[in-house]
């Protein structure tokens, strides 16, 4: 590990040398989410998540709109000293040209033109996997966007199975309010090496098209953006009756904001979408575990406490309801990030605010 970074270092010190501009950039992140449930754990377990991220990168521009960098992601609980920490390999290439961008190698989700919605992707996750590890695709204009990405989230050993998901986003504003979008993820859990004759090979299939309405214009919002759409899964457990389950349901999301304060909706009603997740947990499901529920509903309510070019603190109160379990979770999500465009954009007032990552 020491010998890989001090290699790192040195060729991108050298190169450097006749670069045309050296890049860097500065990630950090502090996470509290305090999360409480109601009926011992039926769905989501009592815990509190408690850790900071740093994640420095520095690269190299070596022609335009197309670069190499590298660095890592280093994740440290709090309250534990130097226990449990988890350390990540940032190491890609990027290329950003006119409508189209390419990313290649281990990168930061932050390349995702958004972050993926619950459904897909938990909060857990999230936190712990600030990596795509792959390559990526993007066709970005002013109308909408399409994205296409690999995720290889573990290699195939005596000790681990083999596992990627691959995701299709892509969201389109045809005329005036309408939007017009979806996701498609397909994650994949095969065997180790030498694997039990009770191991199988196990597929996910995640389909998510909606319809939906910009209206921040029409009421004077910063933001209010009501999205209603279909969800259905197709699974399938080829170690046991090898046959494909197609679990459904109706899914809307509401985000509204404004000023400091802001609410989102998440509301979910139909079947159980994650028929396997008791056998396989979030190594084949990557969703959220709430959304096993018939009806799910998740309202945040938060408020922007710091928000600038350069950092983004909130505050939040989520609100998760099932029939089986309620759960309330606390949060407090900061995010600073520094690059080498700091200079240049510190006095400049229409750089758009940081983004949190969650």
């Amino acid at each position: 590990m020491h010998k890989l970074a001090l290699t790192l270092a040195f060729a991108l010190t050298a190169l450097a040398c006749a670069a045309q501009e050296v890049t860097w950039s500065v990630d950090m992140n502090s996470i509290f989410d305090n999360r409480e449930g109601s009926s011992n754990d039926y769905y989501c377990i009592d815990q509190t998540l408690f850790l900071t991220r740093l994640a420095p990168e520095i690269g190299i521009r070596f022609l335009p709109g197309q670069k190499i960098a590298g660095g890592v992601s280093w994740i440290q609980p709090v309250g534990n000293g130097w226990r449990d920490y988890k350390i990540c390999p940032t190491l890609y290439y990027n290329y950003n040209v006119g409508h189209w961008r390419m990313n290649f190698g281990m990168f930061p989700r932050t390349q995702l033109m958004e972050p993926m919605p619950t459904v897909l992707w938990s909060d857990s996750l999230a936190y712990h996997e600030p990596n795509i590890r792959g390559m990526m695709m993007q066709y970005v204009a002013a109308k909408g966007y399409a994205e296409a990405f690999l995720d290889w989230r573990s290699l195939q050993s005596e000790t681990h199975r083999e596992a990627f998901n691959l995701n299709f986003n892509g969201i389109w504003n045809p005329c005036g309010a309408l939007l017009l979008g979806g996701h498609l993820q397909y994650s994949h859990l095969a065997k180790q090496k030498d694997a039990p004759l009770d191991q199988g090979v196990n597929d996910d299939v995640t389909i998510n098209p909606y319809v939906g309405l910009n209206l921040a214009k029409a009421v004077g919002a910063d933001s209010l953006v009501v999205k209603a759409g279909y969800v259905q899964t197709l699974e399938r457990d080829r170690s046991g009756e090898n046959k494909w389950k197609s679990p459904k349901g109706a899914l809307i999301d509401i985000v509204a904001e404004k000023g400091i304060f802001g609410v989102k909706e998440t509301m979910f009603a139909g079947e159980n979408i994650f028929p396997l997740y008791g056998k396989y947990g979030h190594l084949l499901n990557l969703g959220d575990p709430y959304f096993q529920a018939p009806f799910y509903s998740r309202t945040n309510v938060y408020a922007y406490i710091v928000r600038n070019q350069f950092v983004n603190l909130v505050a939040s109160l989520d609100y998760h309801y099932t029939k089986e379990e309620k759960g309330f979770w606390q949060k407090l999500l900061l995010r600073v990030y520094l690059d080498n465009g700091l200079w240049k954009h510190k006095h400049n007032m229409k750089k758009p605010y940081l983004k949190n990552l969650y």
